[in-house]
């Protein structure tokens, strides 16, 4: 027993106690402008909380370093499953077809969100296997890996969520540049992109996605008028609940939701977005630094750089989105919108980064805490 004791601790030794750490300022700031928006949606947001909080310690304990070899194959060929069958069996909601109801419970799931823990598991499995040489991946290694991003990016573009699937592509594409690509693939493709970017928007986009990029370019759609409205009117310090007459009457749309950095601007004012933004800003840096820290376990690598890059696009795209500088898209602010399904994502992937960044110094465990330590020297 005491034996046991001694190896609890020396793997919680491991933990990065300050990542964790970094979340709350962003929690507590959230539940305090989901709380004065709608009671009852607070109310939701803690149980969604508490989810996410059991999601986390059951990902983080699960051993991932013995099961990866045959749980992301399979996991990620029942994910691309469950994306096709939208086509066919999905539920359609506000025009889009991305969900699927789980007969007899009446409760959705959207596809699309479990994917981006798969892809991120896909890449990390598959670079652990076979790592890049000096001078990155060839050609070769390129395209087997971009596969696994590209099949999923098209599925769900054809939903269509394209803001979700680019996010994916970004983030996918972002893990494969930090763990290392060949300079002269990624030359070529910038080439290849910038000249097909007209063919792609004249003939790949559908007409409300070209209006949105339009209304984004020209003239701000109407949400996001009342989102420049409501961050203008907070000033630099911000505004009251009472005073902020943008949320309160309603006039700005889904507050709680895709909109709530320019409540965040109403009731907090410059002064508080910037504070928001640092908080990210700190959590990517940290997430990077994990991912330079650990460069030779290509787990750690993939799933730190990946994470890091699913903050940067979410946290980016938000952002510009509601200040009228990128096109609307549903896509939440990462663990600080009000809902369900992505704070849990979201929360899993930090479970798996937390148990890999733990059993680091372990070659083999299982679920029940028999842990066997790698013969490294003294373990003080």
């Amino acid at each position: 027993m005491t034996s046991w004791i001694n190896f609890d601790k020396r793997i919680f030794k491991n933990f990065s106690y300050f990542l964790m750490l970094q979340l709350i300022p962003l929690f507590m700031i959230s539940s305090h402008l989901v709380k004065e928006i709608n009671p009852h949606l607070y109310k939701k947001q803690m149980v969604y909380y508490f989810i996410a909080f059991v999601a986390f310690v059951v990902s983080m304990v699960i051993p991932w370093r013995r099961i990866l070899w045959w749980f992301a194959p399979l996991f990620y060929l029942v994910n691309l499953g469950l994306l096709i069958a939208v086509e066919f069996v999905g539920k359609s909601i506000l025009g889009a077809q991305r969900w699927i109801e789980l007969p007899g419970i009446h409760i959705t799931i959207q596809p699309s969100e479990f994917i981006k823990v798969n892809v991120i598991m896909m890449l990390a499995y598959l670079i652990s296997r076979k790592p890049p040489k000096e001078g990155g991946y060839g050609i070769l290694d390129f395209i087997k890996l971009s596969i696994v991003v590209i099949i999923p990016f098209i599925l769900i573009a054809k939903e269509p969520d394209l803001g979700t699937g680019l996010v994916l592509l970004i983030a996918g594409f972002g893990v494969l540049f930090i763990v290392g690509i060949n300079w002269k693939i990624w030359l070529t493709l910038i080439l290849l992109a910038s000249a097909g970017a007209p063919l792609i928007y004249q003939y790949g986009l559908k007409p409300y996605q070209k209006k949105r990029i339009h209304d984004a370019i020209n003239k701000p759609s109407y949400q996001v008028r009342q989102a420049l409205i409501a961050i203008g009117s907070g000033g630099v310090e911000g505004k009251s609940k009472e005073d902020a007459t943008q949320t309160q009457l309603k006039f700005l749309p889904v507050s709680s939701t895709d909109f709530i950095f320019a409540y965040l601007g109403e009731r907090f004012g410059f002064k508080g977005m910037l504070t928001v933004i640092g908080l990210y800003i700190l959590l990517i840096f940290n997430l990077l630094y994990i991912s330079a820290k650990h460069a030779n376990d290509y787990l750690i690598k993939t799933f730190a750089s990946g994470l890091a890059f699913l903050f940067f696009v979410y946290m980016g795209v938000n952002i510009y989105m509601i200040i009228g500088m990128a096109p609307v898209v549903g896509l939440p602010l990462p663990m600080f919108s009000h809902g369900g399904t992505s704070f849990i994502i979201f929360a899993v992937i930090f479970g798996i980064l937390q148990n890999l960044i733990a059993f680091k110094e372990y070659n083999r465990y299982t679920s029940d805490a028999k842990i066997t330590m790698q013969t490294k020297g003294t373990f003080a």
